[in-house]
C-alpha cells in the first residue's frame, strides 16, 4: 500500500534497475541470425530501438516481419535472454537507492514488459522485492506498448497519486505510459536509447539513476 499523498515512482526493470543490455543485444543478434541478418553493434540499438518492437525490426530490415517471422524471431529473443540473463546485475547504486527512497516515507513500483512469471522470482532473487509495494510484469504477448499496463498497475496502487507518480525508464514509451496515466517521467541513458533518442521526447533526460531518483523527487513535490 502506498503512502497516501506521498511521492511514488514506477520503476521499469530491463535497463533500468536491471543492468542487462548485453544480454539484450546478444539476444536481438541471435533473433536476426535465425532471418539471416547481420548482427548489430549496442550504438545501432541504441539508437533505433523503440516499440512496438516489430517497428524496430522495420528499422533494421526496410519492412515489417511477417508474422511467422516475428514469432520464430520473439521465441529465439526469449530463449537466449532466459540463458544469458544470469551473467547480468543491478545497475550500480540501485539498493541504496530503492532503501533510501523508502526511508523518506515514499513508495515504488516496478512495472516491466519482462514476462510477469520470470520477472517476480528474478526482483527476488536480488533481495529487493520488499522495497516495492507492487511488481508487475508483462501479461499476454510480447512486443507492445507499456501504456495499457500503466493504466492497470496504477489502479491497483492504493493511496498512490497519479499526480504525485513518476516513471523512471531507459526507453521513450516509459514517457508514453507516465503520459497516459497523469504521471511525469525521466528517462535514463543508461539502457536501450540512446541520449539522443530521448531528448527529443521531451521529458528530463539522466545519465544516472541517482540523477533520476533527485528529479522524481523534484517533480513530485
Amino acid at each position: 500500500m502506498g503512502m497516501h499523498g506521498a511521492a511514488h515512482i514506477v520503476w521499469d526493470w530491463n535497463g533500468t534497475l536491471f543492468h542487462d543490455n548485453t544480454a539484450i543485444i546478444g539476444a536481438t543478434n541471435a533473433a536476426f541470425a535465425e532471418l539471416g541478418l547481420e548482427p548489430i553493434t549496442l550504438e545501432r540499438y541504441r539508437e533505433l530501438y523503440c516499440v512496438p518492437v516489430p517497428k524496430f525490426y522495420e528499422r533494421l530490415i526496410g519492412r515489417l516481419p511477417t508474422d511467422e517471422e516475428w514469432e520464430v524471431m520473439d521465441m529465439t529473443f526469449q530463449r537466449y535472454y532466459t540463458e544469458h540473463r544470469v551473467g547480468c546485475g543491478l545497475t550500480d547504486g540501485v539498493p541504496g537507492l530503492l532503501a533510501e527512497w523508502v526511508s523518506a516515507g515514499r513508495s515504488q513500483s516496478i512495472l516491466s514488459m519482462y514476462g510477469h512469471d520470470e520477472l517476480v522470482p528474478l526482483v527476488r532473487g536480488f533481495g529487493i522485492e520488499p522495497h516495492f509495494i507492487r511488481v508487475d510484469g508483462r501479461t499476454g504477448p510480447s512486443g507492445g506498448s507499456k501504456a495499457e499496463h500503466m493504466v492497470r498497475h496504477v489502479g491497483a496502487l492504493t493511496g498512490v497519486e497519479p499526480a504525485r507518480t513518476v516513471v523512471i525508464g531507459d526507453a521513450a514509451d516509459d514517457a508514453v505510459a507516465a503520459l497516459h496515466v497523469g504521471a511525469r517521467a525521466v528517462l535514463y541513458t543508461g539502457g536501450s536509447h540512446s541520449r539522443a533518442s530521448l531528448e527529443g521526447v521531451g521529458v528530463p533526460v539522466v545519465d544516472s539513476l541517482e540523477e533520476a531518483v533527485a528529479e522524481a523527487e523534484r517533480l513530485a513535490a
